[in-house]
């Protein structure tokens, strides 16, 4: 067959001649005249995001007098900067393919592994987060090692359904098989796969100020080894803090709570070295012992037989118990539904049958423990039983025969009173802190950590010795231009006019049930804000609790308040007054500033008339005068105006940080709040703005909030809005922003998440009313 190959002049036909191609149609008709085409319109090139980094200070204060201080950092020596961490992925299954999830079961199946196959793994030392990074100091054998280990010790909390709770008897063979063998064994398939490589030179060069993610990755590795330390110490571990079964350290904060005080510890790069940072950390458990004894702490109630057992039920789920007297561990499931005494199971007999033939018999769980096992019940019979199994096979145990495990995290919020007591009992002079932490080095003895050793790390058991500088107090203006000198941090108005003093006229008093002469205590306000040039009227009126009201709950006593006050009073107060009848940790107090602040706006000062004198009543007046935007003082170089920089270019000062629910308040939205300077070249004066925003997120999201092309719903609009028309309808020409509450992990995230948001919200063009 012919092959039909054109040339660069035209076409050919099947004989391979030349065959001429019909003229081109007219690209332009003739009676239009062409035009200039446009540009082709070509999408500007993608500017590629500039990463900001944190930036070297640029140097050191030098005003003060120098002192030297302790700190509690101890110096750490590196001698092996030239190995290598190698970090593998860490995979656990179950024989069956199922992937293990339950907490606190890798660290026992990995120490398995070390000790089954240490040959195999040539002797390595690991580092395991207890979840899916292991890291060793130069590399295992292979890249990839996949190993098979059973744990004999895994008890098994399948031993339920109609039985007896403590092995003995059951209607099944399976069971039966169980009563032989109250622990089970597992077989578990564990995969390690190399994943990086992270020179330990990386450290070094941290210290140098080369910040690198290799330096991050190999201080974890350091912070991992710490933590693997203290599991095997049988810690409790709440992120980087570590904490011990030791009753000396436990504060009773009441409701069954108690505090654990341990200690965080974290390597750290500083400008000295490398150091070991360890401080003193507290978190809270549930009060180990006798069930009973944690219920009736809980509930605040005199004996068992008082308690709420749905609220006991929800309270007791998924905490761990150990049985007496076989003292084994399981889990709560639940409560039963009957008292002991009624409370029945399907017990196997061991001789002989009933009149039915039958081999089995219904017995309580009371009559089981009591005469079956001998086992004296005091109390149980009337209660209900706890329940370790599931709910269509469960099993029972009398409640007097179990006791919660310790170090059992409490992640409930705590009340205002178990707070209180928190902090006082938590509260350490710096001599009792240095001892705690020396201790706490000592006992650790990290010396003898394998891993760390494989580093060629050594740690120091002194404080490290930095110096300081106490700078000079600055001088204050008060009223009338005075000059005011604060000493050893403290100063008071004894004599002394506020700076701005503000005007009170539309207020009121309200009393929950203080015990005090009201008439006489506003008396004496109305004089002592006289001496300090607050301008005080007469309240409208003075609204004393109903007795019937005293009672109710405390959200119910506000709303009762308020009901009485709306109904008399001819508008909305400029501020109101209100007397507590406790002086510290009142139920009232949240309810009364909810209801006040977040619904109706209004300001309002809360006081325990307890012990009220001239010195008393000034630093309520300091507080009011300031939330009625009035001025107590303000610094002589602002007065001037003489401040490095702010002074000499319009300036806003930011201060930002983020508030979070306790651990256990998951679901609770996390608050933002940024306060701002005004009135420049004032510094003094700050008003604020606040946002609630996604659980637990530390980055603030409403910063810049866009809702139109040239409209900004967000918080830092509105705080330059306020600066713009409260500094003279002057532009901020410099932003200082003080930045609270991050890690030194997220310092990146705030350079390039919120520093853009705060940037745009300064650039979006909008006009200003």
């Amino acid at each position: 067959m012919d092959s039909f190959e054109p040339d660069d002049n035209g076409a050919t036909n099947g004989n391979g001649a030349q065959e001429a191609l019909p003229p081109p149609p007219p690209v332009i008709p003739p009676d239009v005249v062409p035009v200039c085409a446009e540009p082709e319109h070509r999408p500007e090139p993608v500017k590629k995001k500039v990463v900001r980094v944190p930036i070297a200070r640029r140097g050191l204060g030098s005003k003060g007098q120098k002192i030297t201080l302790l700190t509690n950092h101890f110096k750490v020596m590196v001698t092996n900067v030239e190995g290598h961490f190698f970090h593998y992925s860490v995979s656990l299954s179950y024989e069956d393919g199922r992937p293990v999830d339950g907490k606190g079961i890798g660290r026992r199946v990995i120490d398995r592994v070390q000790e089954t196959y240490d040959t195999e793994l040539a002797g390595k030392d690991f580092a395991y987060d207890g979840e899916k990074s292991l890291f060793t100091v130069g590399p295992l054998p292979r890249n990839k090692l996949e190993f098979t280990v059973v744990l004999e010790d895994i008890q098994s909390n399948r031993n339920n359904g109609n039985r007896s709770p403590d092995d003995r008897g059951s209607p099944n063979e399976s069971d039966r098989k169980r009563m032989r063998r109250p622990y089970q064994s597992k077989t578990f398939k564990v995969e390690i796969s190399f994943a990086a490589k992270i020179p330990m030179q990386a450290i070094a060069n941290a210290l140098r100020g080369q910040e690198s993610e290799n330096s991050q990755e190999a201080l974890r590795v350091l912070d991992i080894i710490l933590r693997q330390h203290a599991a095997k110490q049988g810690c409790l571990l709440v992120r980087q803090s570590f904490f011990h079964n030791d009753p000396r350290n436990f504060a009773d904060v009441g409701g069954g709570v108690l505090g654990c005080r341990g200690f965080h510890s974290s390597f750290r790069t500083t400008q000295g070295g490398l150091s070991l940072n360890i401080d003193v950390s507290t978190t809270m458990i549930i009060q180990p012992g006798p069930v009973v004894d944690f219920l009736i702490a809980n509930q605040n109630v005199r004996d068992p037989f008082s308690l709420d057992w749905s609220k006991a039920k929800r309270t007791l789920k998924n905490l761990r118990i150990k049985t007496s007297p076989a003292n084994t561990e399981y889990k709560i499931t639940g409560l039963s539904e009957k008292p002991c005494k009624e409370q029945t199971f399907t017990l196997k007999q061991r001789n002989g049958k009933d009149v039915d033939g039958d081999n089995t018999i219904e017995v309580t769980v009371y009559d089981y423990f009591v005469n079956h096992r001998g086992i004296e019940l005091r109390y149980s019979a009337d209660l209900p039983c706890i329940n370790v199994g599931k709910p269509k096979r469960p099993t029972y145990f009398p409640l007097e025969l179990c006791s919660l495990v310790s170090l059992q995290r409490y992640t409930k919020a705590l009340s205002v009173l178990q707070r209180s007591s928190l902090v006082e009992k938590s509260r350490q002079k710096p001599n009792e802190r240095m001892k705690t932490l020396s201790d706490a080095l000592k006992s650790n003895n990290y010396d003898s950590e394998p891993m760390l050793r494989s580093c060629g790390i050594s740690i120091s058991t002194s404080f490290s010795q930095v110096e300081g500088r106490v700078l000079p107090a600055p001088r204050l203006k008060v009223g009338n231009g005075e000059d005011f000198f604060p000493r050893n941090g403290r100063w008071n108005f004894n004599n002394k006019k506020l700076a701005q003093p503000t005007k009170i006229q539309r207020w009121a008093v309200v009393n929950f049930s203080a015990r005090c002469d009201t008439q006489g205590l506003v008396r004496d306000l109305i004089k002592c804000g006289e001496m300090k040039g607050i301008l005080i009227d007469p309240p409208f009126d003075v609204f004393q609790e109903n007795p019937q009201n005293r009672r109710a709950p405390p959200v119910v006593r506000v709303e009762k308040m308020f009901e009485d006050i709306q109904s008399k009073l001819p508008g909305a107060p400029q501020f109101l007054l209100c007397l507590l009848p406790e002086r510290k940790n009142s139920d009232l107090y949240g309810p009364w500033k909810r209801k006040n602040l977040a619904e109706l706006g209004v300001v309002t000062q809360c006081m325990a008339p307890t012990r009220v004198n001239d010195q008393y009543l000034t630093n309520v007046l300091l507080k009011i005068n300031a939330k009625l935007g009035g001025l107590n003082s303000l610094l002589a170089v602002e007065h001037s105006p003489s401040i490095p920089v702010v002074s000499k270019a319009p300036t806003i000062i930011l201060g930002m940080d983020v508030s979070h629910g306790s651990p256990g308040q998951s679901d609770m939205p996390s608050i933002a709040a940024v306060v701002s300077s005004r009135q420049w070249p004032l510094i003094s004066k700050y008003r604020a703005s606040v946002r609630t925003q996604s659980p637990k997120v530390e980055m603030i999201d409403s910063l810049f909030k866009q809702v139109a092309e040239t409209e900004d719903d967000g918080i830092v609009r509105e705080l330059l809005l306020d600066f713009y028309t409260s500094s003279g309808k002057r532009k901020p020409d410099q932003i200082i922003i003080f930045r609270d509450g991050v890690s030194e992990s997220q310092f990146n995230q705030v350079l390039n998440i919120e520093l853009d948001q705060i940037i745009e919200a300064y650039t979006l063009p909008c006009s200003i009313r």
